[in-house]
């Protein structure tokens, strides 16, 4: 009996440790005409078939471990996701200033913004987990300004979708058709970053582009509200950022249920 009662504990200990070792997270090196990017592809090893694909562009800071750990839930819910490299070399930053540098660097020339972009999305398109024609994108603050600025110009896109989005727009206005996905902003309604007249101009250009789009801003929410460390940032660089677990948790599942609807068959 008290052998028996071992193997079982056993067992569902392997069986633990499978469930977690499922979720892959593999660097991947790749390159944007002469510029080398360091990446990372995760999904779930466990999981048969293809799948949608999910590009994921980063806050200013560049690839930190809140976006990896972001891409391991959208890995656990039945997608493959690749987090972009948008600086170069895997650069990141520690500071605003540094952090607005390699921002503006990327952009304040569109054609730049769209060649790293794409450059990830075929990565992620090119997987053998990835069923190259569900991909859809989503982007934080910054990351956010990037995925909406691509899906202005027509990318290849099904659904893209931006936390905390930075609404810089830096992409020519879509004529009616131009924009394939659909598109969902979830904003911080409080958030200082974001000023009334960038979501009318937005608005504007959507309505004309006969887009189909849904803006949710969310009450007391400010700037960065899905990253457990925004609070502490913030405080430290005395910026307007706070994570909100309850907005996180809403915004979280409205994505889940955009993409469901857009990506999954």
């Amino acid at each position: 009996m008290r052998m028996t009662m071992m193997a079982a504990a056993l067992c569902a200990l392997t069986m633990t440790v499978n469930a977690h070792a499922a979720i892959k997270e593999e660097p991947v090196t790749y390159q944007d005409g002469g510029s080398t990017m360091k990446g990372f592809i995760v999904y779930d090893d466990a999981a048969q078939g293809k799948r949608p694909g999910i590009v994921m562009v980063p806050e200013w800071w560049g690839i930190t471990s809140h976006v990896r750990d972001e891409a391991r839930k959208f890995a656990q819910q039945g997608y493959t996701a690749f987090v972009a490299d948008m600086y170069g070399d895997g650069q990141t930053a520690d500071n605003p200033k540094d952090a607005d540098a390699l921002a503006t660097s990327v952009m304040k020339d569109p054609k730049v913004m769209e060649a790293r972009f794409n450059a990830a999305r075929s990565q992620l398109a090119g997987h053998a987990s990835v069923d190259s024609t569900r991909i859809g994108a989503v982007g934080y603050c910054f990351g956010g300004a990037v995925v909406l600025n691509m899906a202005r110009t027509g990318a290849d896109l099904d659904a893209v979708a931006g936390f905390h989005a930075s609404l810089g727009l830096n992409t020519p206005a879509p004529g009616p058709g131009v924009v394939k996905a659909k598109v969902l902003i979830l904003n911080g309604a409080d958030d200082p970053f974001v000023k009334r007249e960038e979501y009318e101009a937005l608005k504007k250009d959507l309505d004309a582009a006969k887009a189909e789009y849904r803006i949710i801003e969310y009450p007391g929410a400010v700037h960065a509200f899905t990253n457990p460390e925004a609070t502490e940032i913030g405080q430290k660089f005395n910026l307007p950022l706070r994570y909100d677990a309850q907005v996180d948790r809403e915004a979280k599942a409205e994505a889940l249920k955009f993409f469901s609807t857009n990506l999954q068959k």
